[in-house]
């Protein structure tokens, strides 16, 4: 739908719906996030909500808009987010910037380089299964069309939006758990 006003009743289910699947999202996050640290007899530090691809009612420049992140995430003023690279690349914590010309907003990864269909028709596990091992990486499950060939590089992403985040800390995967191959990887 291109255009669906949210004063109609259909606007107005479709903003219900769309929350509703955020929230269930985040509390799916949580519980994965739970369970790991149970497994590892740890406690967290603090958390971090990384919703993206996704929108908010916001005010800028004085007026209550919509604004919709597909492919960012919030960096209002001092707000942390997760900036990931890819299951063989660094990710970074980050604190917003808060810069009014990108509507508070930063990239929410390294972002795709080819489509997922390309992707399934050009590589395979075994291209990648050495750099994984240098990096000591172990894959639990993810699809051909999540490989780290399928996205730029992370430190190029974040040079670029300087003005819009600042790094925190840097961390590097060592598990990854993804959309199994066949299934439909959320868009």
């Amino acid at each position: 739908m291109a255009w669906l006003p949210l004063n109609t009743q259909e606007g107005w289910e479709y903003w219900q719906a769309m929350n509703l699947m955020g929230e269930y999202a985040s509390a799916n996050h949580a519980l994965i996030h739970e369970h790991i640290l149970k497994r590892l007899g740890a406690a967290p530090l603090f958390t971090v909500e990384n919703h993206h691809n996704f929108a908010w009612k916001e005010v800028h420049d004085g007026e209550e808009v919509i604004v919709h992140r597909k492919g960012a995430t919030p960096a209002a003023p001092n707000i942390l987010g997760i900036i990931p690279g890819s299951m063989a690349s660094p990710a970074y914590l980050v604190r917003g910037a808060g810069n009014p010309a990108s509507l508070n907003s930063a990239a929410h990864g390294a972002g795709r380089r080819i489509s997922r269909s390309q992707a399934k028709r050009t590589f395979r596990w075994a291209d990648f299964s050495a750099l994984l091992r240098d990096r000591g990486v172990k894959v639990l499950c993810a699809g051909i069309d999540e490989v780290p060939a399928v996205y730029k590089d992370i430190e190029e992403v974040m040079k670029s939006q300087q003005d819009l985040v600042t790094p925190v800390a840097r961390f590097h995967p060592k598990l990854v758990m993804m959309a199994p191959a066949g299934e439909r990887p959320e868009d």
